[in-house]
C-alpha cells in the first residue's frame, strides 16, 4: 500500500488558543517563559498544560510521570478551544507515554496543528498512523535554537499563518547525494526514534511511496550505520520514493556520516539529497510531515528542494 496524503490542520491567526505541554523530558522554567512569551508577541493565546513543569520523582530525564504527561497532551488535543498542541522540548519520554492515549478519542477530536521534533518523532508517527493526521516538524518552544535563532522562529510562524509561503524548503548547504526527482508523502524525523519505534504496537510497516525524512543528534557513524541497516532489515526503506537528510549534530565528522549515508542509503536507486536544513542545526526550517511533496536533487550541482505540493495547514 502506498502512503497517502493525511488530514491537515487549520492554520492558525491572531487569537488562536496554543496548548503547550510536555510530553519527553523536564522543561527549563526559564525557557518555557521565553518560548511562551514569542507566541504571544505573535498574537497566540498560549496556556501552558499543568504538568509541563513537573519532574518524575524517580526518574529525573522525564517531564513528570507517564501517566500526567499523557494526560496534558489528551487534555489539551480533545479541548475544543484549543486549535494548536505545541511541545516545549523533546528529550526522552514520548515512548513511555504513546500508549496512554486514546487514540480513537484524538481521532474524534479532528486534526489540529502539533509542532515538535527530535524524541517527537514517536508521536508524529503515531498522529499519522493511529490517527491519519498531518503534523509539524518544527522547533519547540523551550528549545535553545527556537529561543536564540530568528529564522527557525520565523520559518515555523510562516508555517502557521502563511503555510503558502514557505512551500518551498531548502537551504543552500541541501546538495544531492544521489540526483534525481521524486514524489511521495513526507513522513519521518528522527531516525534513531524511527528504528526504537519499529515493531511496537500500531508502528510503520511500511514506507512504500513516502518521502523520508531524517536527522538526528549525537549518534556516531557506526551508530548511524546500525540504525539504517536495522530499517533496511525491517523492510522500513522498501519502496520509497526518495530521502530527504537533516543535520547530523553531535554524530561525528561529516566525511563520515556522508559515507554512511552513501553506503546504505545509495544503494536504494532513488534521490537522497543532504543537509537540507531541518533537525538539531543552529537554524532550523520548519517541515510538515503527512503531506504530498516533490523532491528535486539536480544532477549538476544545483539547488536541491523540497516542495509540498499543498500548504501544510488548511
Amino acid at each position: 500500500m502506498t502512503l497517502e496524503p493525511l488530514a491537515r490542520a487549520a492554520r492558525l491567526r491572531p487569537g488562536s488558543r496554543v496548548a503547550v505541554v510536555a510530553p519527553s523530558g523536564p522543561v527549563p522554567p526559564e525557557r518555557l517563559a521565553r518560548g511562551v512569551d514569542f507566541l504571544r508577541q505573535w498574537g497566540l493565546d498560549p496556556v501552558v498544560a499543568p504538568h509541563v513543569l513537573d519532574t518524575h520523582p524517580e526518574l529525573d530525564y522525564l517531564a513528570g510521570t507517564d501517566a500526567d504527561r499523557a494526560r496534558d497532551l489528551q487534555d489539551a488535543w480533545c479541548d475544543p478551544s484549543v486549535e494548536a498542541v505545541i511541545c516545549a522540548r523533546g528529550g526522552y519520554g514520548a515512548h513511555r507515554m504513546v500508549d496512554l492515549l486514546d487514540w480513537p478519542a484524538l481521532r474524534a477530536a479532528g486534526p489540529k496543528v502539533f509542532v515538535g521534533y527530535s524524541d517527537i518523532t514517536v508521536l508524529h508517527e503515531a498522529f499519522a498512523l493511529r490517527a491519519g493526521f498531518s503534523t509539524v516538524h518544527g522547533p519547540m518552544i523551550a528549545a535553545q535554537v527556537f529561543l536564540e535563532d530568528e529564522a527557525t522562529r520565523q520559518s515555523l510562524r510562516s508555517t502557521l499563518f502563511e503555510p503558502e509561503s514557505v512551500q518551498c524548503l531548502g537551504l543552500e548547504t541541501a546538495t544531492a547525494l544521489v540526483p534525481g526527482t521524486a514524489r511521495g508523502v513526507t513522513f519521518g524525523g528522527c531516525v534513531s526514534l524511527l528504528a526504537a519505534d519499529a515493531g511496537t504496537p500500531g508502528a510503520r510497516t511500511s514506507g512504500r511511496g513516502g518521502l523520508l525524512v531524517v536527522e538526528d543528534i549525537g549518534e556516531e557513524p557506526y551508530r548511524l550505520d546500525a540504525i539504517l541497516t536495522r530499517l533496511a532489515r525491517i523492510g522500513a526503506l522498501d519502496g520509497i520514493s526518495g530521502v530527504v537528510c537533516g543535520s547530523w549534530d553531535g554524530c561525528g565528522p561529516y566525511e563520515q556520516v556522508r559515507a554512511v549515508l552513501a553506503d546504505r542509503l545509495g544503494g536504494l536507486g532513488v534521490p537522497v539529497v543532504e543537509e537540507l536544513g531541518f533537525g538539531h542545526c543552529p537554524s532550523a526550517l520548519t517541515l510538515p510531515l503527512g503531506v504530498p511533496a516533490v523532491l528535486d536533487a539536480p544532477a549538476d550541482g544545483g539547488r536541491c528542494t523540497l516542495t509540498t505540493q499543498v500548504p501544510a495547514l488548511v
